[in-house]
């Protein structure tokens, strides 16, 4: 495509779909497995997709797919509290106020409202999910880093 600045290259619709779908494959609610682990792999597959296409152009779409990623992964923690009291209790130690914690840990299994509109979207923020250097969900400071110049 051709910018201001000249021509430039971004991935194909397809790869940045097919992509997507692998993401969608790892972040499923129903597949039980820990989320250290699943944000490894997670990170396995981004870092090897940034690092084949780091001569092309894709803030705008590692910016979407992060977005994307993080509501996912709230659904996870989400799904994972599976009681009223476990949910309640995990809102208790992010920080949010009692009144609040047990309005919302009654809403049972709206989970993409949960992540999307209520205080869980705070409480598991951006900064919360980037938990340590081995569990970076941070992947538009990853391209940053490793893109190429042109």
């Amino acid at each position: 495509w051709k910018s201001p600045k000249g021509w430039k290259c971004r991935p194909h619709q397809d790869s940045v779909q097919s992509f997507k779908r692998k993401l969608k494959r790892l972040t499923t609610r129903k597949w039980s497995i820990d989320l250290t682990t699943r944000i490894e792999r997670l990170n396995w597959v981004i870092r090897g997709w940034v690092n084949y296409f780091s001569l092309g152009n894709m803030k705008t779409i590692l910016t979407q797919i992060d977005e994307r990623l993080r509501t996912r992964i709230r659904v996870i923690i989400w799904k994972q509290w599976k009681k009223k009291s476990r949910r309640l209790w995990g809102l208790l130690k992010l920080g949010v106020p009692k009144w609040i914690a047990d309005k919302v840990s009654g809403w049972g299994n709206h989970y993409q409202l949960v992540a999307q509109k209520s205080v869980l979207k705070r409480a598991i923020s951006k900064p919360a999910l980037i938990l340590n250097k081995n569990q970076n969900l941070n992947y538009n400071r990853y391209y940053g880093i490793h893109t190429r110049s042109n």
